[in-house]
């Protein structure tokens, strides 16, 4: 058996039966090793390799955490949490609401991959405060992981600003013409339209059928972690956040460093007298803590996804999928899309998935004569797919860390299993279409 399809399949079993993310990844990794020609002492090198690749994942994620953190000490995010919850108070018609507080949670994931850059640091700051709020109105928290991983895969899929300038532009583009493609980056935007209309109809789908009915949840008063008491918003505080809001893009645009972006607005939320200097390093400790699991998964999912790469396997996977296709663009296109599934699924990231496959399909596509536009549709595609539905990927990790803060969301059956259904299967379809018209 192929080492990548054994290891995928080992990590996801093991998730599904609710053993720890981080443990899954190691014992998948262990297995693909094994079975992919590597001896047990390799396996482990190769794993604590990959490791070193993901400590600068984790800083910028801790660093995020930190900013995120000083964001919620201004009383910002309790001051819209307050608000939301007025409003459902004093509010008859639930039905709108629901789509209200649907439609704001959709709004603040677009914002936090370009207009405010925390990616998912807003999650367990913003979202724990509502969960009482979702308890009373009897929404289905699936509904709200959905929206949430929709809002982030969505954005920098579509969106060449922030991380979509990141993904589209330098990762994706970048990619493509290093190995033989000669294609505008400007153009991938286009190329990934269908793919992402074929996510809002999984997201449609979500909303308004598979998880409408009401869903009962214990209700409880959830505050924000490392929150001390509400705040009176004051001007210079907003004025404070906002500059150094606009200081973390313009910092993490100049020098494509997360973590330097985010480290220059903690030290402007300091010096604007936002968090006092003194309770500095409590707030700080306390934004890396909020941020810590999730920074270790992507550590583990780096180690993982460098033991796929040490058996080899990888190419073997795509050679196999070559001899299988007899020349047909049809076949080819939704082979490399599965392929591309199964691959992301075990690395946990689209950004890190990217430069493999580019590796290896540019020249397949090119040569069963795919052109320009749809080979960027393929790889693009292939490369996003198991973003959502991973139980490594940020996508996932980030809603669950906020909706079950009161042990009432679990991470594979409330998001892993619905993104998967919801997002994965209309962007094959939506991807392979698109790779048949363009």
């Amino acid at each position: 058996m192929n080492a990548v399809v054994l290891a995928v399949a080992i990590m996801l079993t093991l998730s599904v039966l609710r053993v720890n993310v981080v443990l899954a990844l190691f014992l998948g990794a262990i297995g693909g090793g094994l079975v992919g020609g590597l001896d047990f002492h390799t396996t482990l090198a190769a794993f604590t390799k990959g490791l070193e690749g993901g400590a600068g994942i984790a800083i910028s994620y801790g660093m995020l955490g930190a900013f995120a953190m000083a964001i919620s000490v201004s009383g910002i995010p309790q001051c819209l949490a307050d608000q939301i919850i007025n409003k459902v108070a004093n509010t008859k018609n639930s039905a709108r609401i629901r789509l209200s507080i649907i439609g704001s949670l959709l709004l603040m994931a677009f914002a936090s991959q370009n207009l405010v850059p925390v990616h998912i640091a807003f999650i367990p700051i913003l979202i724990p405060p509502l969960l009482g709020v979702f308890s009373s109105l009897q929404l289905d928290r699936r509904i709200v992981a959905s929206t949430l991983s929709f809002g982030l895969i969505a954005t920098y899929l579509l969106v060449p600003i922030g991380f979509g300038n990141i993904y589209l532009t330098q990762i994706l583009a970048g990619n493509l013409n290093n190995n033989g493609l000669n294609i505008d980056p400007d153009l991938m935007p286009v190329a990934m339209a269908m793919p992402v209309a074929g996510m809002f109809v999984g997201l449609l789908i979500a909303i308004f059928w598979s998880y409408r009915k009401p869903r009962n949840y214990r209700i409880e008063e959830t505050k924000v972690a490392g929150f001390r008491e509400t705040k009176v918003i004051t001007p210079k505080t907003v004025t404070v956040s906002l500059t150094a809001i606009v200081a973390v893009l313009a910092v993490q645009l100049i020098t494509d460093s997360m973590a330097m972006g985010a480290a220059t607005g903690f030290v402007i939320m300091i010096i604007g007298g936002v968090v006092h200097w003194r309770e500095s390093d409590d707030v700080f400790a306390q934004g890396i803590q909020l941020m810590a699991m999730c920074g270790f998964i992507m550590i583990s999912a780096s180690g993982f996804a460098e033991v796929l790469r040490e058996t080899g396997d990888i190419p073997a996977l795509v050679e196999a999928v070559e001899q299988l296709v007899f020349g047909s663009q049809a076949l080819a296109a939704l082979l490399m899309l599965i392929v591309g599934l199964l691959i992301t699924m075990g690395i946990g990231s689209s950004f890190s998935t990217i430069p493999i496959l580019a590796t290896l399909y540019v020249p397949l596509a090119m040569t069963l004569g795919f052109s320009p536009l749809a080979i960027a549709v393929l790889v693009g595609t292939a490369g996003a797919l198991g973003d959502a539905g991973s139980p490594a990927s940020d996508s996932t990790i980030g809603p669950t860390a906020g909706l079950n803060v009161d042990g009432q969301h679990d991470h594979i059956r409330d998001t892993v299993i619905p993104t998967f259904i919801h997002y994965n299967i209309p962007m094959i379809i939506f991807g392979w279409a698109a790779a048949m018209i363009l």
